[in-house]
């Protein structure tokens, strides 16, 4: 599950002549693991009415399933970070 929400991509904030940009950059393995128990954790706790014991379960349930919050915010990740694939020579 934990692998499914890991990320590929990121994108950093740059600012270059006065302009801020969203630059694309690849994600160290540590750190996506990282990110992806973030998000995971963040889905759970949005979530309310049961113990964080279910609630974590379910969003991992969801994770491996390939739906649920952390998915959503992992794909959506990955669409901002493909969207500002023109910047990414600001590395």
């Amino acid at each position: 599950a934990v692998r499914g929400v890991t990320p590929d991509v990121v994108t950093e904030t740059k600012r270059v002549g006065g302009s801020t940009y969203r630059v694309p950059i690849e994600v160290v393995p540590a750190k996506g693991k990282a990110l992806a128990i973030r998000w995971s954790l963040i889905a759970c706790r949005k979530c309310s009415g049961r113990s964080m014991a279910l609630r974590s379960s379910d969003e991992l349930i969801d994770a491996a399933r390939n739906s649920g919050s952390a998915i959503r915010k992992k794909e959506e990740t990955h669409k901002v970070a493909e969207a500002n694939k023109a910047f990414a020579h600001f590395r």
